[in-house]
């Protein structure tokens, strides 16, 4: 599995793949995780070539990881950062 992650804004947008095979797209708030059911086939991605594409997370841990980790930096307080759990 591998996923892209592109942020813009408060929106964190997620596409997976599965074996070279499109998985389907997830768009939530970036104060949230990523969950499975997240994901829909139908629903378009952004483009690689967006500014807003961070690049290639290996699992939605790492995906999650990611978003935690940019979640800290830009928010001082924390406060609104979902916790793994």
């Amino acid at each position: 599995m591998s996923f892209s992650l592109w942020i813009a804004g408060d929106v964190a947008w997620a596409q997976g793949m599965y074996e070279s095979r499109p998985m389907g797209t997830a768009v939530i708030a970036v104060t949230d995780l990523f969950q499975r059911r997240d994901f829909r086939p139908l629903r378009p991605a952004p483009s690689v070539f967006d500014p807003s594409y961070i690049g290639l997370c290996a699992s939605l841990g790492d995906l999650n990881a990611e978003l935690r980790k940019r979640c800290r930096k830009h928010d001082k307080a924390a406060a609104s950062c979902k916790k793994a759990g």
